[in-house]
């Protein structure tokens, strides 16, 4: 017996296309759903530094550049007098003569002038002018006859022990004159009168006299600055100096303290 085959047609009907259609339209409606990832603990310390640094370069640009350009301004300003003393210097650089005027000019302090009469005989005896003497005095000592130096230096002149002899007695007035004097005269002999480099010299010795200003030690340099500019002040004719007035601000006035006490003038 043969068995009847029977054929099945799948027919597509238009209502099958149409709901297909419809489907399709369905899904590109629907809003495509973004996965939210959380931040990684490294993704959140990292907000956090780039935060903190943000806040301190505010800081910065707020309140230390300020500060840091006051302080460039500061320091140019007072250079400028430093400046003006060294170009006097290598404007003058030819020897100065050595004038001996007598008394000693009234710019120097009160505990300076207490010297007067022996710095007019000191001077005259070492043929060397009674300001440049004075000038000496005052920013050594401020004429205080008892001063010691932490380096050792002695008396009215600041003198090392080394200048005087086995029998001298370096706290004398005349004593340590006569040496700390004396050795000027020697740098300005060494320099040919030139009174600037003589007055480095006698801070910083034969070699400083001998050498230029950039290779001076600071306290040289400033040494220089003060000396040349109040003795400049003498020689102007002047009754008040304003070099003086800023080397007791920059100091001196406690030295010229110590020197009143020793002397009793205050």
């Amino acid at each position: 017996m043969i068995a009847q085959q029977t054929n099945i047609w799948q027919l597509e009907s238009p209502l099958s296309e149409e709901q297909e259609l419809q489907d399709s339209i369905h899904l590109l409606d629907e809003e495509p759903q973004i996965a939210a990832f959380p931040l990684s603990s490294l993704q959140q310390r990292m907000y956090v530094i780039l935060g903190v640094a943000t806040i301190l370069v505010l800081i910065f640009a707020v309140f230390v550049i300020p500060f840091v350009l006051r302080s460039i301004s500061a320091t140019i300003a007072s250079a400028e007098p430093l400046a003006n003393s060294v170009d006097r210097f290598q404007q003058n650089d030819a020897p100065v003569a050595v004038v001996n005027s007598g008394a000693i000019s009234p710019i120097f302090s009160p505990e300076v002038q207490y010297w007067g009469p022996q710095i007019e005989k000191w001077a005259a005896a070492q043929n060397v002018d009674p300001d440049m003497v004075a000038t000496i005095m005052q920013i050594e000592s401020c004429g205080d006859p008892n001063a010691l130096s932490p380096a050792g230096a002695q008396g009215l002149f600041q003198v090392m022990p080394y200048h005087f002899t086995a029998n001298e007695n370096a706290m004398n007035p005349d004593t340590n004159a006569l040496r700390g004097i004396g050795y000027f005269v020697e740098r300005l002999a060494q320099t040919n009168g030139d009174v600037g480099r003589a007055f480095a010299g006698y801070n910083g010795g034969h070699v400083a006299a001998g050498s230029e200003y950039s290779s001076w030690a600071n306290e040289t340099q400033r040494y220089f600055r003060w000396s040349t500019t109040i003795y400049a002040d003498s020689q102007a004719g002047l009754t008040h100096s304003p070099a003086l007035d800023e080397w007791l601000n920059a100091g001196g006035a406690s030295l010229c303290q110590q020197a009143a006490n020793s002397l009793n003038l205050r």
